[in-house]
């Protein structure tokens, strides 16, 4: 009885805790939005970015300017954000890693390859070809990491994953390269390998927003069957849960999302590591309570990194990607120490 009313309040806490942060997030979002449309080369007025979102007027410079340029990047900021955070919360959960993520494990990389294949071999192709390519590239990463992480005796280990994933990252970023220098593509791609939005039209936010949202929807209905995989593979067959189901729409969520932030700003790493390990920090490891908290604080810390990018020197940006990658390698380190064998922490 005692263990029951300790699991309730528990829970009531998470939920209360939940509560708060996601008014948090929500709020610190909305500054961070305007301040993001404020400041960059050129520093605009308040009104002039509320005139833009209220009363749009493409006759007025300041106005076209924001509305086609810094609008479109700071939704796809947010997009690539959320996305790479529920995607890395989605593959801790199923994989008990707490490592796992789409950058580090090498899906970040296949999609990049699927993108680079197009612009260089298929000219002809626009953003959704690019899409379809990113996503196969991602399939074909997450079957080469499962298939080499077998191999060998003894089970299938979160560090033999994470040493997969990262040596697959590794081959498939010289391809990558190597297809880039060989067709003369430096110029052009330089900016997307090293993670930019820099280049977002609202093309690109119209082409992922179908994507993203239906991958969202779909990880919040199955956010309560993650939750019961969380508790062993037995213990969720006993209690109703179709674990075949969610691990397929899980790895389908996950390819997807990976693709559409890889088709906007490049490849990325960290982000699916560092949010996910908050968020559990923030509201537990209920599914229903850490994956908006992944696609609120995911979607802000980008955007957040990007207002910085522009600042920083303004005219001359730094990717995005870079800065991040400054921030996730130490965080990298830290949660490999903290990791007790395969252990996933909640």
């Amino acid at each position: 009885m005692e263990v029951s009313n300790n699991k309730t309040k528990v829970k009531m806490n998470n939920s209360k805790k939940f509560v708060i942060f996601l008014i948090a997030g929500l709020i610190g979002l909305f500054i961070v939005s305007i301040l993001y449309l404020i400041f960059g080369a050129k520093i605009y007025s308040i009104s002039d970015v509320f005139s833009s979102i209220f009363n749009y007027n493409d006759n007025v410079d300041a106005q076209y300017y924001i509305h086609e340029t810094r609008m479109p990047r700071l939704i796809a900021d947010i997009i690539v954000g959320a996305s790479l955070s529920i995607a890395g919360a989605i593959m801790q959960g199923t994989t008990k890693n707490p490592m796992a993520d789409s950058g580090i494990m090498g899906i970040s990389q296949g999609s990049t390859l699927g993108v680079v294949i197009v612009v260089a071999f298929m000219p002809w192709a626009g953003r959704y070809e690019k899409m379809g390519m990113a996503s196969v590239g991602a399939a074909t990463v997450t079957i080469l990491i499962y298939s080499i992480a077998i191999i060998g005796k003894g089970k299938v280990t979160t560090d033999r994953m994470v040493l997969s994933g990262m040596a697959i990252s590794t081959l498939l970023s010289s391809i990558s390269s190597a297809i880039i220098l060989k067709n003369g593509l430096m110029n052009e791609m330089v900016r997307y390998t090293s993670g930019s939005s820099a280049n977002t039209i609202w093309t690109d936010v119209f082409i992922a927003l179908p994507f993203f949202l239906i991958s969202i929807a779909v990880a919040i209905i199955i956010s309560r069957s993650l939750t019961v995989m969380n508790l062993g593979e037995d213990v969720s067959k006993g209690l109703g849960a179709n674990t075949i189901i969610t691990k397929t729409l899980s790895t389908i969520i996950v390819l997807v999302l990976s693709a559409v932030a890889v088709v906007i700003i490049g490849p990325v790493s960290y982000i699916g590591l560092m949010i996910p390990y908050i968020a559990r920090y923030m509201v537990g490891t209920d599914y229903r309570f850490s994956l908006p908290i992944c696609g609120i604080y995911g979607g802000l810390f980008v955007l957040f990194v990007d207002l910085i990018a522009k600042v920083i020197n303004p005219g001359l940006e730094f990717p995005i990607g870079l800065l991040i990658t400054l921030v996730g390698v130490p965080f990298f380190i830290y949660t490999a120490r903290k990791q007790k064998g395969d252990q996933f922490y909640g």
